[in-house]
């Protein structure tokens, strides 16, 4: 600001003049009768007065050019000074004239401001001279017209701030304390909002100005001096004007926490409520095994024999009519290498083994997913590092697939997360598995030394029993368990080993107790034994031998001799019921299977792999005729039977396809 002069003339009655002079602009006056003013228009004035300059300083925030500041500066100093001095007019004939009052003091970032009064005569203009040279100091005098003396403004107050409001603060000068001067916002004491400032003394937010020196500018945004973001300072000032936030960021940490815990609750709310859709299945389970615990009973009670005269029962429903369809051919492993096939009926997908796909990233063996709603591969599941033998689901642990493989090891493997849970060392090779569908607890191991290893679910440590060869120690090339059912012929539950040398059944009696049968088989050159629950008849299936050229699948009918002395327990045996015949090469133990018609009635169904012409075998097991002969490319390794939305399947695996055939 540049330096200025007031001149104030000695007061009169008839008028008093006051000249504002700077060094760039001309002289100004202004004359004020005071005489015609009475006692009544004075009032009016100073309210006209005071509206006024709110009016000025309202709008003093927003001139931008140093001239309009100039000008307002004296049209409020003008005012200030002639209302005073009217004021204090009806006092000068009781009171002796007294010097004008000190100007207040400026701060220390402003030169100090001085006054000279000077005496002319009654016909010049009275005025004040002051001069300053900061742009920001204000002069000016607080009169009090109810008192009958002048009294001093005080010196922490600023004159113009005090001429402008009574209580001598303004909203312009509030806001300019409590705001930041590029977002406008309040600062506050915490945070990244918090009070900060640049060498040249300007206050910012700190977020604000450290973004603006960040974004490229590298001055004050206010006085245009350089700056960087290494010249910001936080502040600790005795009086700050800022937001206390502190709270709000408390309460939002606590908002944070609040929200993962209760991500966390839903998390474990949904695994809550997909328990108990696993328990309400197996209850459902539950309730089908006690109704046909009741049919069964009821057919007991009526004489019926259920497995007596197998043909007659077949012939029946062989009339019925019906075949299967090609369907889809699913690439499972290019390099080949596949071995055994599952279902999963929970999940609705069928399990192929193979090799790794990514050997050099991910090596070993494990399964790969085949949707039955698309017929499409959707993923791979590791699982262990060498050749895996053998594939078990247990009926009521929904989507736990028990798996057997050359590593001596079985493993449990969850496939809704496709992690594995649990892991028993055999020691041995292991070649087949399955579950106890009597107590789905244990869990069995078929070695590659002839011994059958008994797993309990709840130990995790190592087996708890050890089912030891009768005979030679050839490896268990199949296990099936045959779940206790009221049937008069073969009523009784256990576990069906087949070996290279034959088969035993091992009755489950009570707990771990079990009673070994040797069943009358063929010696030798057995390479897989399938059994089918409800029929209570299992298919045994050898390979081409001196005796007979041909791969042969027989199908046995089991039975139980009834006990007529109690000092002798009884005998479980089997006798042959039906033979198939294929081809005369058998290279490859392959898996074949036993299971109901889709056609309904209580047929059964027979399907082999032959090896010879690449294809699958379907023949009635009633009649004993080939049904149908389904084209494969490479021998087929195994068979699954399964059910998608009431209609029926059947997929046949080589070491590189899945082919499926619908029943039409």
């Amino acid at each position: 600001m540049e330096d200025m002069e007031v001149e104030v003339a000695p007061v009169s009655s008839e008028a008093s003049v006051i000249v504002v002079s700077e060094s760039e602009s001309n002289t100004e006056e202004e004359d004020v009768p005071m005489q015609d003013q009475g006692p009544s228009e004075r009032p009016r004035l100073s309210a006209h007065r005071a509206i006024r300059r709110r009016h000025i300083i309202g709008t003093h925030s927003q001139l931008s050019t140093r001239e309009e500041r100039m000008r307002r500066l004296r049209e409020l100093i003008a005012e200030n000074l002639v209302e005073r001095l009217s004021g204090s007019q009806d006092t000068q004939r009781s009171v002796p004239h007294t010097d004008p009052p000190p100007l207040a003091p400026e701060t220390s970032s402003s030169r100090t401001a001085a006054a000279n009064v000077q005496t002319s005569d009654e016909s010049s203009a009275a005025g004040s001279s002051v001069s300053t040279e900061a742009e920001g100091t204000r002069a000016a005098a607080h009169p009090d017209e109810s008192q009958q003396e002048t009294e001093p403004v005080s010196e922490s107050e600023d004159p113009v701030t005090a001429a402008a409001s009574p209580a001598g603060k303004t909203e312009a000068d509030d806001a300019e304390g409590e705001t930041c001067s590029i977002c406008f916002e309040p600062w506050t004491t915490a945070g990244d909002h918090r009070l900060a400032a640049l060498r040249c003394g300007h206050l910012f937010g700190y977020i604000c100005i450290s973004r603006w020196l960040t974004s490229g500018g590298n001055k004050c945004p206010q006085c245009n001096k350089p700056a960087k973001r290494g010249h910001i300072i936080f502040l600790y000032a005795r009086k700050l004007k800022a937001l206390d936030n502190a709270e709000e960021v408390r309460l939002k940490s606590r908002l944070e926490l609040e929200r993962g815990s209760r991500r966390m609750e839903q998390l474990e709310g949904a695994q809550c409520r997909q328990q108990m859709q696993l328990v309400a299945d197996e209850n459902v389970r539950l309730r089908k095994e006690v109704e046909e615990l009741r049919r069964w009973r009821a057919q007991a009670a009526f004489g019926s024999s259920q497995g007596a005269s197998l043909s007659s029962s077949q012939r029946q429903d062989s009339s019925s009519g019906g075949h299967y369809v090609f369907s889809k051919a699913v690439l499972v492993s290019q390099t080949g290498g596949s071995r055994v096939l599952s279902y999963c009926e929970p999940l609705g997908c069928l399990l192929a083994s193979q090799p790794s796909p990514q050997a050099t990233l991910v090596p070993g063996f494990g399964v790969k997913k085949i949707s039955t709603a698309t017929l499409k591969p959707s993923q791979y599941v590791p699982i262990h590092s060498k050749q895996i033998r053998g594939l078990a689901f247990s009926r009521h642990q929904d989507s736990l697939l028990l798996s057997a493989a050359l590593d001596n090891t079985i493993k449990l493997t969850s496939l809704m997360t496709n992690t594995v849970v649990q892991a028993y060392n055999t020691g041995r090779p292991v070649w087949s598995c399955c579950w106890c569908h009597d107590n789905n607890n244990y869990i069995y191991a078929g070695l590659a030394s002839g011994s059958v290893l008994v797993y309990d679910t709840r130990d995790t440590s190592t087996h708890i029993q050890e089912l030891a060869p009768l005979r030679s120690s050839c490896p268990v090339v199949s296990l099936s368990y045959i779940p206790r059912a009221a049937s008069s012929m073969f009523p009784c539950g256990g576990l069906i080993a087949g070996t290279l040398e034959g088969g035993c059944f091992w009755e489950h009696m009570e707990g771990t107790t079990y009673t070994p049968h040797i069943l009358p088989l063929e010696s030798g050159n057995c390479t897989d034994m399938q059994v089918e629950p409800d029929s209570r008849h299992c298919l045994v299936t050898y390979r081409p031998g001196r005796a007979n050229p041909s791969l042969r699948c027989v199908l046995m009918e089991l039975s139980r001799t009834p006990q007529t002395d109690s000092r002798q327990p009884p005998v479980c045996s089997c006798s042959p019921v039906q033979t198939f015949t294929a081809g005369s090469s058998c290279k490859l133990l392959t898996k074949n299977a036993v299971f109901k018609s889709p056609a309904g009635g209580g047929a059964t169904l027979v399907c082999a792999g032959d090896e010879a012409t690449n294809s699958t075998m379907v023949w009635d097991a009633g009649t004993g005729a080939l049904l149908q002969k389904m084209p494969a490319d490479l021998p087929v390794l195994d068979i699954c039977p399964f059910e998608v939305s009431q209609s029926s399947f059947v997929a046949s695996l080589t070491e590189k396809m899945l082919k499926v055939y619908k029943w039409q």
